[in-house]
């Protein structure tokens, strides 16, 4: 991992994991969870801290509960102060939320659903949502609290990062966020606004960690943290929003900290290697300084001079094309691609949407393999493909390529 130069140990080193979901019918999410603890054990052997943010369960079932803990208790690291926060598939267990509160409280041994620990002289703020509502609930009494805890950590020390953990996100906040809390929003973001020091972990979405909006920085600083269950992504495209191959994904945080900078990193677990680089948060904090804003990045993707694209000859029907195409340069991430699909005698638009560059999978594909379909026997169409990075930024430059469907049903 990344060090600041000026320091060879960190003061402190935390992972930070979410919605592991261990479930009474399979084992699969906890083999991953399995899996995750060694790894972390391996490149984090001093950990000093480990917080999971939420959904340790899929329902908040006894068994559950006792896979998860088994699991967690025989390869945690004893100096490891172990911080869990509610989510609300923790609640799921048909108890009243007071009594799936309980059973969180005497499984994980945690004392409360927000609490506030200091750790090597830095401040952890655990938050919980307070029962099994979907977006989450945050009170306004949770909430004040909070603000008290944040006065408090910022009276010990101004220079110091804040790092706040609550499982739902908020709205308008990094990537995935629209999944996130509508009540209190406001006023649990304008508490948090006063300390551009903190750092404020939510979990959830089950986006990846590869996407660059993951991290926000505006009045301070929002990230996600992934899923070690399976893969969620945005509406709108045509591999769907849990697309093939999504249970495979499993992602961790670590976290180090140094006098003067945090730095984020991001592990991909499933493949037992780093993705992209870490996130770097200047001490002290100064809003004007972010770097991890929404107005970052201006560059669009491009396509190479000679990147080709054709037709799978050998899938074609009488309804349906098969694209194949090198994929584009962006400096940060190509997200999407956006194809328009014309009758090529009239100009006619016959189908257009977007498509994932499929940027979550290990490794990217590349060329990149697109059905088109619902199309009209016996026509010649126009394919024009355009790229889109993850701010929405648009190739200049595009590829397109002619490709008639069948007379018949299948091809002879």
């Amino acid at each position: 991992m990344n060090k600041d130069k000026s320091q060879n140990k960190p003061n402190l080193i935390f992972p930070v994991i979410s919605d592991v979901h261990i479930d009474s019918d399979h084992n699969h999410t906890l083999e991953k969870f399995i899996t995750t603890l060694e790894q972390l054990n391996r490149v984090a052997p001093k950990q000093d801290a480990f917080v999971v943010v939420g959904d340790l369960t899929e329902n908040g079932a006894i068994q559950e509960y006792d896979k998860f803990m088994s699991a967690y208790n025989s390869r945690k690291q004893s100096n490891a102060v172990s911080l869990m926060a509610i989510g609300n598939h923790d609640y799921w267990n048909g108890l009243s939320a007071e009594d799936a509160q309980k059973r969180y409280f005497e499984k994980t041994g945690m004392q409360s659903i927000y609490f506030h620990k200091v750790i090597n002289g830095y401040h952890f703020i655990i938050l919980g949502t307070e029962d099994g509502i979907t977006e989450g609930t945050y009170s306004s009494i949770q909430i004040e609290w909070l603000g008290e805890q944040l006065r408090k950590a910022h009276a010990d020390d101004p220079n110091k990062p804040i790092f706040v953990f609550h499982h739902h996100p908020m709205i308008k906040t990094m990537y995935g966020s629209e999944w996130g809390f509508s009540e209190n929003r406001d006023l649990f973001y304008n508490t948090l606004k006063q300390y551009p020091q903190v750092i404020a972990f939510s979990g959830h979405t089950h986006y990846p960690l590869d996407d660059p909006r993951i991290i926000h920085q505006k009045d301070f600083t929002s990230i996600g943290t992934s899923t070690g269950a399976y893969l969620f992504l945005e509406s709108g495209r045509v591999q769907g929003e849990i697309p093939e191959g999504a249970n495979i994904l499993n992602q961790a945080l670590i976290v180090e900290v140094y006098d003067s900078e945090v730095l984020l990193h991001r592990r991909d677990i499933h493949r037992n290697d780093w993705t992209g680089e870490p996130f770097e948060i200047s001490y002290p904090a100064n809003k004007q300084k972010f770097k991890y804003t929404e107005s970052r990045d201006k560059k669009a993707p491009f396509f190479k001079a000679g990147t080709e694209i054709t037709i799978v000859h050998e899938n074609t029907t009488s309804t349906g094309l098969t694209i194949i195409f090198t994929q584009a340069i962006d400096n940060l991430l190509v997200h999407d691609y956006k194809v328009v699909v014309k009758i090529a005698e009239t100009g006619e638009v016959a189908n257009q949407f977007l498509a994932f560059s499929e940027f979550y999978k290990d490794p990217v594909p590349n060329p990149l393999t697109l059905p088109l379909d619902g199309l009209q026997p016996n026509t010649l169409y126009e394919i024009e493909v355009n790229a889109l990075d993850s701010y929405g930024n648009e190739s200049s430059n595009s590829l397109k390529v002619l490709g008639s469907t069948l007379k018949g049903g299948v091809k002879k």
